[in-house]
């Protein structure tokens, strides 16, 4: 076998790339022979995924092109050709080969959107977005029953507290996540169309029609997770299905290079593309959280005919958030499900003086009680398991990471009240003394008054004795506190529960500096409670993550 692989990664995890590595060096013992150098991508790089892809792939194009040259007079296809696109948009009322034909036409695709005669004009649109409940695959019907902001009003950060309701029997465990779909807003749809002169046809009937290129009896989809033989209007797909509002990646600038013949425009969309100009792109995409939006207002020459709309635009991704919700918690007093979130806004001013907005977040903070949505739920990574609820738990969670510590500490409660148990009973050889720190949450934020979520759960069940509080307000001194600084103050704590009784640690929240530095502060604390050197401490650690006691869930 001659093979080749490219990890997707994320740095931030202590097993970086480890399945692409694993994979990798199994296929090698195998007799597998390398064609060309693994690549590996990290997510927290400037550009994301394509960061280290786009590089890869380019040079492992011309290493295949060497080692397994074309047939004589057979030459690669320029990256001047635009190549035809799986799927094209046709009018409804076109057969699908007219539509087809008709779409490609070489006349329509130069000058621009195909004029659709007939229908009815489209009304104002409102501020926020409305409408049906979208047809996700697998999904579950879910009232909002309530979106509260948590924070004060004069706090630089919005964080939302929504509880939702379902008659659906959806269960899940702590850790587990819901994925919200969100929808684009129609002031901003209405500015895209605009932009792109698409208003005549942006309210007629239209559907996907797969292009010559497509041969197999199953094409793929164009739209994942929905329909695809449904009719729709323009309107409705950049509203509902397509994010225009994402930061656009190379090959974005690739295809609208195609769609402008103003020679200026031309070149600098093309500079973009090149890798040579990382930092350019970056500068302009990146750094400014710039939109698809902005781009398409900024290249006004760029004329992109409305049947290659699912060529250039991503496909509007659901977002996931952990579950806050556990145990009691679950279930409202008529036996209804319940399902919480705890939710940051994500909204900001950028190097460029502009207000940038999360596209899901924006969404959520527009919705009111009363909403139905479609939702999924979908496992977590932390793998809460009922039979290891006998076993004590450090749990470090900063901001909107504790989150799935609440669900997980309710469902502990419930799982001992079924045993007919406490969280502070006795267990062989444990004195009183350790049963108050069965369950300890370590918690960060910057300011009591301002950040402390659940503040009035974590007292209750501090004052009934199953729960310890550890919290960190990092601006609530002159010397700044986190939750590692924490760790290593209740060392003696940490130690205990995690290597005298055996406990396990879960650590949720930002991917960014965060889990480095409380792995970090863990492994001083083996180091100075164990008496152990660094080598010996470190080695207790990744002890402690092959056998499923150090768990991590971050984002």
């Amino acid at each position: 076998m001659r093979f080749t692989s490219f990890g997707l990664g994320d740095s931030s995890y202590p097993k970086f790339n480890y399945a692409h590595r694993k994979l990798y060096n199994r296929i090698a013992q195998l007799g597998g022979r390398s064609i060309y150098e693994r690549g590996e991508a990290d997510e927290q790089h400037p550009e994301g995924i394509d960061g280290s892809f786009l590089t890869w792939s380019s040079s492992l194009r011309q290493s295949l092109l060497e080692q397994y040259p074309l047939p004589l007079g057979i030459e690669p296809v320029p990256d001047s050709i635009l190549l035809e696109p799986k799927w094209l948009l046709v009018s409804a009322k076109a057969s699908c080969e007219e539509g087809v034909a008709h779409a490609i036409n070489k006349t329509d695709l130069k000058h621009g959107p195909w004029h659709m005669n007939g229908g009815d004009c489209h009304d104002e649109p409102s501020d926020s977005p409305t409408g049906t409940k979208l047809p996700i695959m697998g999904s579950i019907p879910a009232l909002l029953q309530s979106n509260t902001r948590i924070t004060p009003e004069d706090h630089w950060q919005d964080v939302r507290h929504l509880v939702f309701s379902t008659a659906v029997d959806a269960s899940y465990a702590p850790g587990d996540v819901l994925t919200i779909y969100p929808k684009n807003f129609p002031s901003d749809v209405q500015q895209f169309i605009d932009a792109l002169r698409w208003t005549d046809v942006a309210d007629k009937p239209v559907r996907f029609a797969p292009t010559r290129s497509i041969n197999s009896e199953y094409p793929p989809a164009p739209l994942s997770k929905y329909i695809t033989n449904s009719t729709f209007t323009i309107r409705s797909l950049l509203t509902n299905y397509y994010d225009i509002m994402a930061i656009p990646r190379r090959s974005f600038f690739a295809h609208l290079a195609y769609f402008t013949t103003d020679e200026f425009q031309k070149d600098r969309l093309l500079e973009f593309t090149n890798p040579e100009y990382i930092d350019e792109l970056y500068d302009y995409t990146t750094r400014p959280r710039r939109s698809i939006l902005e781009v398409m207002q900024e290249f006004e020459t760029v004329e992109v005919p409305w049947q290659r709309l699912a060529s250039i635009l991503p496909i509007m991704r659901g977002r996931q958030f952990s579950i806050a919700s556990g145990g009691r918690l679950k279930h409202d007093q008529n036996g209804e499900g319940i399902i919480e979130l705890l939710v940051a806004i994500v909204k900001y001013k950028t190097v460029i003086k502009r207000i940038r907005q999360g596209v899901c977040t924006r969404f959520i903070a527009s919705l009111k009680p009363g909403q139905c949505l479609n939702v999924t739920l979908q496992k977590g990574g932390l793998k809460v398991s009922r039979s290891e609820a006998h076993l004590p738990v450090v749990m470090i969670g900063p901001g909107t990471g504790v989150a799935p510590m609440r669900s997980m500490i309710y469902e502990r409660l419930a799982w001992s009240e079924e045993a007919k148990a406490t969280v502070t009973e006795i267990v062989d050889g444990i004195s009183e003394a350790d049963n108050k720190d069965s369950n300890l949450l370590f918690y960060g934020c910057r300011n009591v008054n301002a950040d402390f979520f659940f503040k009035e759960d974590w007292q209750a069940l501090s004052e009934k004795g199953m729960l310890a509080v550890h919290a960190a307000f990092s601006r609530d001194q002159r010397e700044k506190i986190y939750v590692q600084d924490l760790v290593r103050r209740e060392s003696r704590k940490v130690y205990d529960t995690l290597v005298r009784r055996v406990g396990l640690v879960y650590i949720c929240g930002s991917s960014g500096k965060m889990p480095q530095a409380v792995r970090e502060a863990l492994i001083e604390v083996f180091h100075k409670e164990g008496a152990l050197d660094r080598e010996a401490a470190e080695a207790y650690l990744v002890a402690m993550e092959k056998s499923g006691r150090y768990k991590q869930e971050t984002w």
